[in-house]
């Protein structure tokens, strides 16, 4: 019950939802100025890419956004081309939900992640504008869509004017996050500081490194950042191994600065997402079954689109939580459905048109992105009337009360039978095994080690078993938290191997600090 009072603090916040509403706004004008809010509105869903990539690099973020961009075009056009038939459009959402959920798991894409490609699918089975064919929806998401990029571009432009990093400024933030981790590790000693360092560093190099150009010309500015977050994992190393991190060396030469090899490419993730019995499948499968049956289970109870329903059910689960944190996630949703109707009750029974409607809309968003990360409940209590707005199409609603009680009768549907596929998945499953979590980090210890006791840590095997042990001690620690979060029996388990996990994890940092100290002796 406190998590629903508790606002978390989020600094800084108002930049991202200031563009989040502009770029939600900005469609539905375009559409009211041509004659058609109900195409407006749905360009409002292509608005959703400006959610995703704001800590990329502007050159890489301009083709991840593309990307996005172009998904959320076919999700919502197969979403309307499959609404005629109630049963194509549930295979349609569920076939969709369980490849978003999959690649974006696989490739780490953060909130809002999967969910809102399936509930854009879900929308156009459900579009009001239905004078429209699919392709000319899709088209009209693609722009939306492409106005976010726009907007989001726009920076590339802005910070060399105004920014510390210049055109580098995604890059410089990242090193400013990772100097800041290990900076409280270091004043801490604290186990949890000491992951959220390691996991700022990893994100810090996938910026400078995964991020970048394959090819391009030499850069001072990446250069500078790259011997920085150099030497603050020399610093985080320093610290690990029980030794004072010494004041920063010299600046080294570009030449000098041999750069890890990042996280691996997306296609050696999917296809280790893809391998039976792999994380992102077990929570794709998790979802497929629970969309499956809530869209179902709405058809039969509500006798309407059942897409709100199954948008709820990815909700719950896409992030592939433990179980606790997905029962919070649960009740947050339906508290604020509940309370949203309330709110959502009374804008569209104002029936607000033209500016007021592009106003509505901007705030609304605006204030979801405020709250999303503060405190997810409130948060929800804006989605609702935001997402049945858009529903409305810019339309009166026929019978309101009735829309809104199956509203909230799916979200209650989505929610209740995404808890029970979750519980059920658990007592067969459980969370990702912690033992095989724990075996691999040892074996990647291991093979780091050997190339340790050789002396050759920078050739590629070596740089890439040490890649490699550091991606399975952080995956070690958030699999014993999803334990801890799991079953009794599987905390039982996990509180059993905690000396086990932390004795593991101690050895593989003071492993790769090892590594660190032997490439660079001289800063030892």
């Amino acid at each position: 019950m406190r998590r629903f009072l508790v606002i978390n603090p989020a600094p800084g916040r108002w930049q991202f939802a200031a563009r989040a509403g502009i770029c939600m706004a900005i469609p539905v004008l375009v559409g009211w100025l041509l004659g058609d809010t109900g195409a407006g509105l749905i360009a409002v869903i292509g608005g959703f890419t400006s959610l995703y990539g704001s800590g990329r690099p502007y050159r890489n973020r301009a083709g991840y956004l593309a990307t996005i961009a172009a998904c959320f075009a076919a999700a919502v056009a197969l979403g309307d081309w499959a609404a005629a038939i109630p049963v194509l459009g549930l295979v349609t959402i569920t076939v969709i939900a369980m490849v978003a959920v999959l690649v974006c798991h696989a490739l780490s894409v953060g909130p809002p992640g999967a969910f809102m490609f399936v509930l854009g699918c879900a929308a156009g089975t459900g579009t009001a504008s239905t004078h429209l064919p699919p392709w000319h929806i899709g088209l009209l998401v693609l722009a939306g869509g492409a106005f976010s990029w726009v907007v989001h571009m726009l920076g590339a432009l802005w910070e060399p004017l105004v920014g510390d990093g210049g055109r580098h400024g995604p890059e410089a933030r990242a090193v400013a996050t990772a100097r800041t981790a290990v900076e409280r590790y270091r004043g801490s000693g604290d186990n949890t500081d000491r992951h959220l360092a390691a996991k700022a560093l990893h994100q810090a190099w996938t910026t400078l490194v995964n991020y970048q150009p394959t090819h391009s010309e030499p850069d001072a500015v990446v250069d500078r950042l790259r011997a920085e977050n150099l030497y603050l994992h020399r610093v985080f190393g320093a610290i690990v191994d029980g030794a004072r991190a010494t004041d920063p060396a010299p600046a080294e030469s570009t030449a000098r600065v041999r750069l890890p090899l990042g996280r691996p490419g997306n296609a050696a993730l999917l296809r280790r997402a893809l391998s039976p019995g792999s994380e992102s499948m077990r929570v794709s499968l998790r979802v497929g079954v629970a969309v499956a049956l809530s869209g179902a289970a709405a058809l039969l109870f509500t006798a309407d689109h059942s897409y709100w329903a199954m948008a709820t059910a990815v909700l719950v689960l896409y992030q592939g939580f433990d179980w606790s944190r997905t029962v919070q996630r649960g009740a947050e949703r339906m508290v604020g459905t509940l309370l949203g109707l309330g709110l959502a009750a009374a804008i569209l029974a104002w029936q607000p048109q033209g500016w007021w409607l592009v106003t509505v809309v901007a705030v609304l968003q605006f204030a979801i992105e405020m709250f999303v990360v503060r405190n997810y409940t409130i948060a929800v209590i804006f989605i609702t009337p935001l997402a049945l707005t858009i529903a409305a199409g810019g339309r009166p609603v026929a019978d309101l009360g009735h829309f809104l009680v199956t509203r909230g009768l799916d979200t209650v549907i989505g929610c209740v039978i995404a808890l029970l596929v979750y519980r059920v998945a658990l007592r067969r499953h459980g969370p990702a095994p912690l033992k095989a979590a724990l075996a691999r980090t040892v074996a990647a210890t291991h093979r780091t080690d050997v190339h340790l006791r050789a002396g050759a840590v920078s050739s590629t095997p070596a740089r890439a078993a040490r890649r490699d042990l550091q991606l399975s001690t952080l995956a070690l620690l958030e699999t014993y938290q999803a334990a801890i979060g799991g079953s009794a029996a599987q905390r039982a388990d996990a509180e059993r191997l905690w000396p086990t996990v932390a004795a593991a994890e101690q050895d593989a940092y003071q492993t790769l600090a090892a590594c660190w100290v032997h490439e660079h002796p001289e800063n030892g």
